[in-house]
């Protein structure tokens, strides 16, 4: 088990000149990028299920890959990806969903039929709430963000056993919180609006999330994501 508490020191991002990894030695190997949203879904899961050490984190550097990562590892070149008992595999809600069902930890998916039913139906609509979320920077962004924040706040008020969407901590919140992380970061800095403001169970989950170090650990520098976000989709601002 990793040391709860103890600040994980990151490898650093391998680029065009790094050498692979002993590929398919029987190590898990979970390549991220630390600034990509969809893999640090992944990255959180991992960390919440205690697996620090079952699953090694390979970061790779997005802005200077190297060419082994698309012909030996992953053919779609990009991340997340996990390579496990000799086949690699992608797309990170399927990951979340499969590191959580093939390792050992605590199980991010209660068995719950209306809270399974529930998480389902979120997990299905948040590839439309982060669609709508980025559509919002080529508008008026307040405006345009505001009815995708309006839906979490009615989603949070539909358990009252904890502050998370179904309740209790779960795969949907890991799905969701990387965007949210973001969008409240740069609708703060960019446009002075605080999207939890009139929300308070929005402001509670962002609060208890930030509790949970699984997901800290993982969080982007935030002077770092608004200059990411103002260079690749704010070049008006």
């Amino acid at each position: 088990m990793a040391t709860i508490g103890v600040q994980q020191v990151l490898p650093p991002p391998l680029t065009s000149t790094s050498e692979p990894p002993p590929l398919f030695d029987g190590t898990t190997r979970l390549y991220v990028s630390y600034t990509c949203p969809f893999a640090q879904r992944v990255w959180i899961a991992r960390n919440y299920k205690g697996l620090q050490d079952k699953i090694h984190l390979v970061p790779i550097d997005l802005q200077n890959r190297p060419a082994w990562y698309k012909e030996k590892v992953y053919p779609e070149n990009k991340v997340p990806s996990l390579e496990h008992n000799g086949k690699v595999l992608g797309e990170s809600l399927d990951l979340i969903k499969y590191v959580d069902a093939n390792f050992e930890g605590t199980p991010l998916f209660r068995n719950d039929p209306s809270k399974k039913e529930f998480g389902e139906q979120l997990l299905s609509h948040v590839d439309t709430f982060t669609k709508e979320l980025f559509l919002s920077l080529k508008g008026d962004t307040v405006q345009q963000a505001s009815p995708t924040f309006e839906f979490l706040e009615n989603a949070l008020g539909k358990f009252d056993d904890g502050p998370f969407l179904l309740g209790q901590f779960s795969l949907v919140d890991v799905a969701y919180i990387p965007f949210v992380e973001r969008f409240h970061i740069v609708l703060a800095e960019v446009f002075k609006h605080d999207v939890t403001e009139g929300r308070p169970k929005l402001a509670t989950w962002i609060e208890e999330l930030n509790k949970i170090e699984a997901y800290t650990q993982t969080r982007g520098d935030p002077q770092e994501i608004v200059e990411l976000f103002k260079n690749r989709f704010l070049t008006q601002h």
